[in-house]
């Protein structure tokens, strides 16, 4: 089992940067395929992207393509979002969670308590 913790929300202009960070705990990390996910007000949760294991693949969905960033750090046992050219659209509740398998639809098995991002026009 592992536990996740986001950190790094927070208020940002439209244009901005900001990074998020996901601290894992438990059973090894670098064994889990990580990702992002985020939910708006009145919308469904939806993915944003994942890392391998490795830290050597990823994949996004097409609206964060080119801005935002997935990166992890085995060692450290993190999961980062860099987010630049943030997009009042950008505006949800970031989560990150971990998977026993790479896969899409990322399955999702352990989950943290979310971290708010919110984008100002």
């Amino acid at each position: 089992q592992v536990q996740l913790v986001e950190s790094g929300g927070g208020l940002v202009q439209a244009g901005g940067s900001l990074r998020l960070s996901c601290a894992a705990s438990g059973r090894t990390f670098s064994s889990y395929p990580m990702a992002w996910f985020r939910q708006a007000p009145g919308k469904e949760r939806e993915f944003v992207g994942v890392i391998s294991r490795s830290g050597d693949a990823t994949y996004y969905i097409d609206s964060v393509k080119g801005r935002f960033t997935i990166s992890r750090d085995n060692v450290k046992n993190m999961m980062y979002l860099q987010m630049s050219s943030l997009k009042p659209e950008d505006t949800a509740v970031y989560y990150c969670a971990a998977s026993e398998k790479l896969e899409l639809p990322f399955p999702g098995k352990y989950w943290g308590q979310g971290t708010q991002v919110t984008v100002s026009s």
